[in-house]
């Protein structure tokens, strides 16, 4: 009656995390901070409210689901600055899709990309980086896939080693997710490792999914590169490449539940149509808002010095302890605690500190060890004083 490839899809980080500290609680002169959840706590432009609000007579209307022109060209503006790319090389009519969040999208390229077995024919494969955001994996099984995982360790620079991937493996793949910077490390990848992502993926004839979500949050006196800027190195194509942005970090607009994903003709007019079979469109006033925020490049500088702020106190606080490390992008810190449940259960208890176990973020090995299992992440989302009053904490209690 109901999908079996469910029931292998029991191991959401948070509701692993829920269960840990179900019957544990913070002594009651502590005030609880969640560092948990990578949710940014600061507001996003207060521009944006008169502009949701004067488009209150739209509410009445269903929204289209390729967005509205205005947001289509604002999203190709504003990676045409961004990535410093040739004017041409983005159709703002077939090349970009607005997604209700990034996670619809992530979710719905696996659906896009992968062609179940049949019989007589291997299972197709879906290569995650290990840690993995929930998504990858929940939408590569439902849509059939084995998943490949690839370490990104200390070792491998927090990135998944491409050149250790195995040739035959690579060509039973229909599927490959890259986040850079990435989650929860901060790694970013450099260009020339998105050329040889890009390039594998069409040697062996697979999706690669570029999650750049993270891409505005960085603390390297560079932005970081992105998949496109390695596409136009390579000729300009966008086969083979979907690539994602969202609202949510850049502009601290979760809520907004707006970005969007560019790739090739083909692929975003296959796109359109799963999604107008599968998704609802994004409202137009929020599109409008979100019109003006990829057009707004003012608010990104003052959200990035805040989170530098942030990783100032970090630093302060965490240097040469807990393995701590000043990350390139993203705004987690991945800090290594020796046993990441027992410290995630102390923190709670001992200082109302919530974090979440590395290893609940990472598949085993096939030897059944877990790189991450030392490791917590914590998200620095919160303001200024209340992100020194619990980093603090962490460094007191642990």
């Amino acid at each position: 009656m109901f999908n079996s490839r469910l029931d292998s899809m029991r191991d959401s980080p948070f509701r692993r995390l829920a269960t840990l500290l179900s019957a544990a609680t913070p002594r009651s002169n502590i005030r609880p901070i969640d560092l948990s959840v990578g949710e940014p706590q600061h507001q996003p432009p207060a521009f944006i409210r008169p502009i949701i609000d004067g488009r209150a007579d739209t509410w009445n209307r269903y929204p289209s689901l390729s967005g509205s022109p205005e947001l289509r060209k604002a999203c190709v503006d504003w990676l045409l600055r961004r990535y410093r790319l040739p004017s041409a090389m983005i159709d703002p009519e077939t090349m970009i899709m607005p997604c209700s969040g990034t996670r619809e999208g992530l979710y719905m390229a696996a659906t896009l990309a992968i062609t179940a077995a049949t019989a007589g024919t291997p299972t197709p494969l879906a290569f995650l980086p290990n840690p993995f955001y929930q998504v990858y994996a929940g939408a590569a099984t439902l849509a059939g896939a084995e998943l490949a995982f690839m370490p990104a360790t200390r070792e491998t620079g927090f990135l998944p080693d491409l050149d250790v991937l195995d040739p035959k493996a690579l060509d039973r793949a229909q599927l490959m997710y890259i986040c850079s910077p990435s989650n929860p490390q901060g790694a970013i990848a450099n260009l020339e490792y998105l050329k040889r992502a890009i390039t594998l993926a069409r040697r062996h004839d697979f999706l690669l999914v570029m999650d750049e979500c993270y891409a505005e949050i960085y603390n390297t006196d560079t932005p970081p590169p992105g998949a496109l800027e390695a596409a136009a190195a390579l000729g300009g194509s966008l086969q083979n490449l979907l690539v994602f942005h969202t609202l949510s970090k850049r502009s601290s607009a979760p809520g907004l539940r707006s970005g969007f994903c560019v790739g090739s003709t083909q692929a975003i007019a296959l796109l359109f149509r799963l999604r107008s079979y599968s998704c609802a469109a994004t409202p137009v006033a929020v599109m409008d808002a979100a019109t003006a925020l990829w057009q707004d490049d003012s608010h990104v500088i003052d959200t990035r010095a805040y989170y530098r702020a942030k990783y100032d106190i970090a630093e302060r606080i965490l240097k040469g302890r807990f393995g701590f490390y000043r990350p390139a992008g993203g705004f987690y810190l991945w800090l290594d605690v020796g046993n990441g449940e027992t410290a995630t259960k102390r923190l709670w208890t001992e200082a109302g500190i919530k974090a979440l176990p590395g290893a609940y973020l990472t598949r085993p090995s096939p030897d059944g060890t877990n790189a991450s299992e030392r490791y917590i992440r914590l998200a620095l989302v919160s303001d200024i004083g209340e992100t020194e009053d619990a980093l603090t904490r962490v460094a007191r209690t642990l």
